[in-house]
């Protein structure tokens, strides 16, 4: 017999943890996780930092002895984070290396004060990526305007990219414009493009619960049956990009190259509305060459019942354009909601910093 989460992954979905604490690494966790529920790499983001450090006892030394050496917030933040983050990356080195460095990742995100700070970003994150000083380690990016030139910079100087806050199809699009570009200035700039690798983290929980309210207001027969369809809707259209971007004649040379997809990250996949399955970000966004990372609850639901009946995004695309044309059709604009969600989304990680 397989396992939800064995299933999952012989369908070519990537589990990967969204959440790190030191608790979690001391007390030897991630072999129970890595070996019986089939989890392949770790995000982080301030949030989970900052829930880290809350409660954490085990950072008591080290804060102590930032705080001795007349280290500064920013600065203890910096040390503290990255010192999680390589810690992971060594406890994951075994499965970036049976993966060809695809999978075994953990991700560290650049101070989302700097959001909107396009060079600012380029030099924390090439900052994070030499303090980390693993080759597993993905630098998260959020997908601002002003961030994709600096993740085109990034990988353009051979460091692996997380990019992070994709709400739209538009600045999905936009996103992997970005990664290809910068894989063509990594390669004219004489980098291995093998060792080169990305996720696009494509949020999904969050649209629903944004949407779902605005249905409720409505009230309409028409809108109640809308709740709960947009989030896999617009994350399913997603792929189809992804399958789109990713077999045009500007990729096939950069594959010839060596270069590796840009896969899709399923961000924001616990469920926040107790009416729906538990599991529905999960078993609803399934195909091949993606990666799912979900929060400790949401891991727990799908390895005890949730239930893989394959490929759940291709063939859905109609069916999907569908569900968008009539949230429009009722009054609800995705352009404002996927605005508002990047700009709360971007609000909350300072908040948590």
């Amino acid at each position: 017999m397989t396992t939800p989460t064995a299933d999952l992954s012989a369908a070519g979905v990537s589990i990967w943890l969204d959440d790190l604490s030191r608790e979690r690494i001391n007390s030897g966790e991630f072999k129970h996780l890595i070996e019986d529920l089939d989890v392949v790499g770790v995000t982080t983001n301030p949030s989970i930092f900052a829930a880290a450090l809350k409660k954490g006892e085990s950072y008591a030394s080290q804060v102590g002895a930032l705080a001795e050496a007349g280290a500064d917030v920013d600065q203890a933040v910096f040390d503290i984070t990255t010192h999680d983050v390589a810690q992971a990356c060594d406890i994951f080195a075994a499965e970036a290396k049976r993966t060809n460095g695809a999978d075994g990742r953990v991700s560290i995100e650049v101070d989302p004060r700097l959001s909107r700070d396009t060079q600012g970003t380029i030099a924390e994150a090439k900052r994070l990526h030499a303090k980390v000083q693993r080759t597993n380690v993905l630098i998260k990016i959020p997908a601002t305007l002003e961030g994709l030139e600096a993740i085109s910079s990034t990988l353009a100087a051979g460091i692996s990219v997380n990019v992070t806050l994709i709400f739209s199809l538009e600045r999905y699009r936009a996103v992997i414009n970005a990664y290809l570009t910068g894989l063509e200035q990594a390669r004219d700039n004489g980098h291995d493009l093998t060792k080169i690798q990305s996720v696009a983290s494509f949020f999904v929980s969050r649209v629903d619960a944004e949407i779902d309210a605005r249905l409720d207001k409505i009230g309409t027969d028409e809108a109640t049956a809308l709740k709960g369809k947009a989030g896999l809707a617009n994350a399913r259209l997603a792929y189809q990009i992804f399958e789109e971007q990713f077999s045009t004649e500007r990729w096939q040379v950069l594959k010839t190259a060596g270069a590796n997809a840009q896969r899709p990250l399923w961000a924001s996949t616990g469920v926040k509305d107790p009416n729906l399955p538990d599991t529905l970000y999960v078993t609803g966004l399934v195909a091949a060459n993606v990666v799912n990372t979900m929060p400790e609850k949401t891991l727990e639901a799908t390895a005890d019942h949730g239930v893989v009946e394959g490929d759940t995004i291709t063939g859905t695309y109609t069916e999907s354009n569908e569900i968008l044309n009539q949230l429009d059709a009722i009054g609800i604009s995705y352009d404002e909601i996927v605005d508002k969600l990047e700009t709360e989304g971007l609000d909350k990680f300072v908040t948590s910093w």
